[in-house]
């Protein structure tokens, strides 16, 4: 297959697109500074040097045609303040579905949030970043022409991986590893009966692949 991945930086995508090559997929990974280039070719991954916070709808999908998959894996990332919660976290998020329905990818999967939700109240910096996913989310959920799945993960760690998770569409909080939150990507994009699912994930005790096909009805 060959994947197309947002944020193609980012902690858990870099681990997405390593399991995604040795696998002998073909993965994209859209980047903003041309030095991080390095850092997905070491993963495997071929670096597209593009910014989703200015491009159009249709620079990006020029890079989605002919892909099997998208993954949405960008973020503003901490420290950033309030303005980029929107402009990437909701924004960014919005227009990489567009330009997959443009492009006539169907799979589509995001890495969201727990917690996220468009009514969420607030104005502090997590606040706005939660309501920015939940907006994001409710715009991806609204697209009847993606086969879309969205991802909630607990709280990060950068623990190693141990390939056991529990994935419902509510776990309550706990952590996971980012190496699981990659592993269940990979298994996401292959599992096209989670279309339509958004999926809370937390360490546990199921394998990966019987979670997902658990929560796929398999």
């Amino acid at each position: 297959m060959r994947i197309v991945i947002a944020g193609g930086h980012g902690q858990i995508a870099l681990r997405l697109e390593r399991l995604l090559a040795a696998r002998g997929d073909e993965v994209a990974g859209i980047i903003r500074k041309p030095e991080q280039g390095d850092d997905l070719r070491a993963a495997g991954a071929e670096p597209v040097v593009l910014d989703l916070e200015s491009a159009s709808v249709e620079e990006v999908a020029q890079q989605l045609r002919g892909a099997d998959g998208a993954v949405f894996a960008a973020g503003a990332g901490p420290g950033s303040g309030t303005a980029r919660k929107d402009t990437v976290d909701r924004g960014a998020a919005v227009l990489f579905a567009d330009a997959a329905v443009r492009a006539g990818v169907r799979r589509f999967v995001v890495v969201s949030s727990m917690g996220a939700d468009p009514h969420h109240e607030g104005d502090d910096v997590f606040d706005v970043y939660q309501r920015a996913k939940g907006e994001a989310d409710a715009y991806v959920q609204g697209l009847d022409s993606l086969d879309w799945t969205i991802l909630r993960p607990g709280a990060l760690t950068d623990d190693a991986g141990t390939g056991l998770v529990r994935l419902e569409a509510r776990t309550g909080r706990g952590p996971v590893p980012r190496d699981d939150v990659a592993a269940v990507l990979a298994e996401l994009l292959d599992s096209p009966a989670t279309s339509g699912l958004t999926l809370e994930l937390i360490s546990g005790s199921a394998p990966v692949a019987v979670a997902v096909k658990a929560v796929a009805g398999n």
